[in-house]
């Protein structure tokens, strides 16, 4: 069954327009668990823009449903998630001031740093992904690491799929039976809405995971979010 991982940082980043704590984000967390996601992700960066550092350590606590932290490596990244122990770490190539992830890891070219930070989390009991353009030639380097699971970056997927779905699923098909057949777990998020997933997991039925922030927070606004966490629910096999 594919989950739904709800990324929560655009709550973040409305409370912090205001310097208040509205909406406060441990609620809406709770609240979206509540409502049947299957895990909440966050992705906090060096200049806390949207989750804070206290955030993370907050809504491990209060979290009954798993919790999956995106971020790039760094000694105090991975000092922090060692401290907290989420049930998944997604590792992104982003640099510390850039607005959104916009490519996926070069596995051949970084593997040393990934395998030894993918064995630490690992050994810590942490499960892991790494963030993956849809390029099969990434996904035997990605293996060597020790990772239990990649992410798609799916930005293109999307901006593709209104034009020509069969094309833009393509690359993505052929990734994730490439990582099928390494035994790695397929994930994916980026751009993901109501109008793309449903086909894109039609394509690729054995993925593990999405994950989908923005466009959910954006339908929100539309049709509330319980109704949006439902229409979104009901986008995955078997529910």
């Amino acid at each position: 069954m594919t989950e739904l991982s709800i990324n929560i940082n655009k709550i973040a980043t409305l409370r912090n327009a205001r310097g208040q704590n509205k909406p406060d984000i441990i609620y809406w967390a709770k609240k979206i668990e509540s409502l049947g996601a299957h895990s909440i992700t966050i992705h906090p960066r060096p200049d806390e823009r949207h989750i804070t550092k206290n955030d993370v350590y907050e809504l491990k606590k209060a979290l009954k449903i798993g919790l999956n932290i995106e971020g790039y490596p760094s000694k105090e990244f991975c000092e922090m998630v060692l401290e907290v122990l989420p049930k998944q770490v997604t590792l992104v190539p982003d640099l510390p001031g850039q607005l959104t992830s916009n490519h996926g890891w070069d596995t051949i070219t970084h593997k040393k740093i990934l395998y030894e930070t993918i064995q630490k989390l690992k050994d810590a009991g942490i499960e892991t992904s790494i963030f993956l353009d849809p390029n099969p030639l990434m996904i035997s380097a990605a293996a060597d690491t020790g990772t239990q699971n990649i992410e798609l970056y799916t930005e293109m997927y999307a901006s593709q799929y209104m034009n020509d779905p069969a094309i833009a699923i393509k690359n993505y098909e052929i990734t994730a039976l490439e990582a099928k057949k390494h035994k790695l777990g397929v994930h994916a998020g980026h751009d993901l809405d109501l109008k793309n997933l449903s086909y894109l997991l039609q394509c690729i039925p054995f993925i593990k995971e999405v994950s989908i922030g923005h466009a959910l927070i954006c339908d929100a606004l539309e049709y509330g979010i319980t109704d949006t966490i439902h229409r979104y629910l009901s986008c995955l096999p078997n529910n």
